[in-house]
């Protein structure tokens, strides 16, 4: 039988940011935690949506930290919390009396997750950035883009998601971990620096080997390398090329129609590499790549069609588009982004999925769904424990800690 989502049960305070911190607060709400984001108030009488689409199955409350009832009703959500995140540059919530210090004093349990670009306590601490930023200071950048070209930043992927939200949500996971173990909370810090400089660890050790040795775009996995490349086809479209061992580049060949012309025998030979990728790319011209799809499909070739998602999305059958939780836990599967079949709560999560499908982001605005959360974790009512001041929420005089 299928048991609850891992995480069922765990109450979440996220303070409203951008990309990589309500990134680890859309990993544990798809875990079954029970999400509550904390947003500033609305500057008008009808507050709109953030920014912010990450906020499957999460629910918002305003509150007004720069007003003592506010920072009163932070410290009582945050005394009965599991997991605090902190999106913030360093400082921010200590101003505020905020602070893991005082947090931790109030909960001894609570996991207070903290989140920056730069290091802590690196040169560049105090100072703005982006995900460019940390990946080039983190030596990243450096590998990524082709020959000749300049270094190419692969969107905002590697650092704030990778590199940031995902990797503050595997030090959340681990602190859990610990927590079973002592009983006791702990601080948790990350850094896009260390996450993506951390995630290069191959590339980074290969630098010393003979496959990454080369100036960026000359080595085996950088594009260098002819046949692990991707190549257009007659469509203008792409294919993605990965043949590395001798079988499978044999397979390649042999799809391509180019058995017995040597290849086989010469594709160690760099000098040869710039002809071979000039018979590629007028090979791989020469048919569509719904064509070249069907040429490779259920061989070991590994050449694969690059799709894109908006295909994906129209075609979710054909292309196995629809988008599913990271891993599959067999006996606590995390909750479902699309609506499944029955008796598909293993490969697509349970739960009934939500709007957008993995798509297309749902905004949330502030205060959406919040009142109901602090009923569930606290018992809380409006006008007995909270109630409403300058459009944010605040604590009651009688409501204590």
């Amino acid at each position: 039988m299928v048991g609850q989502p891992p995480l069922q049960g765990i109450k979440v305070l996220e303070f409203a940011g951008l990309a990589p911190g309500p990134f680890a607060g859309l990993l544990l709400s798809d875990s079954g935690a029970s999400v509550l984001r904390i947003d500033r108030p609305a500057s008008s009488p009808s507050p709109l949506p953030t920014p912010d689409l990450l906020t499957r199955r999460k629910k918002s409350i305003a509150v007004d930290l720069k007003s003592p009832p506010g920072i009163g009703l932070v410290k009582s959500l945050a005394a009965k919390a599991d997991i605090l995140i902190d999106p913030f540059r360093p400082g921010v919530l200590e101003k505020l009396g905020l602070g893991p210090s005082v947090l931790c004093s109030l909960n001894p349990g609570l996991i207070y997750a903290r989140l920056t670009g730069f290091r802590r306590d690196g040169k560049w601490a105090k100072m703005a950035g982006h995900d460019i930023n940390y990946l080039a200071v983190s030596g990243s950048l450096s590998l990524l883009g082709r020959k000749n070209a300049p270094p190419t930043p692969p969107i905002n992927i590697l650092g704030d998601f990778a590199g940031g939200g995902a990797t503050l949500f595997q030090g959340i996971l681990l602190a859990l971990i610990s927590r079973e173990k002592t009983g006791r909370g702990q601080v948790v810090e990350a850094n896009m620096v260390d996450g993506a400089s951390y995630l290069a660890t191959f590339p980074r050790f290969a630098l010393h080997t003979m496959t990454g040795a080369l100036p960026r775009g000359e080595n085996l996995l950088d594009s260098g390398c002819p046949y692990y490349d991707c190549y257009e086809t007659k469509d203008g479209k792409w294919v993605a090329v990965g043949a590395l061992e001798p079988q499978f580049f044999g397979e390649l060949i042999k799809g391509l129609g180019l058995e017995g012309q040597g290849w086989e025998e010469r594709r160690y030979d760099r000098g040869s590499w710039g002809e071979l990728r000039a018979v590629l790319e007028r090979r791989f011209k020469e048919r569509t790549r719904e064509e070249w799809e069907g040429v490779f499909e259920g061989t070991d070739a590994c050449c694969t069609p690059v799709l894109e998602y908006g295909e994906m999305e129209r075609e979710k059958g054909k292309r196995e588009g629809d988008q599913r939780p990271m891993v599959t836990l067999r006996e606590t599967p995390l909750l479902g982004v699309v609506k499944g079949r029955q008796g598909d709560a293993v490969t697509h999560g349970q739960g009934e999925g939500v709007e957008g499908e993995g798509y297309r982001g749902k905004p949330l605005t502030p205060g959406d769904g919040g009142e109901e959360v602090l009923g569930e974790w606290l018992g809380w009512r409006k006008r007995r424990e909270f109630d409403v001041a300058g459009r944010g929420l605040v604590l009651k005089d009688k409501a204590k800690l």
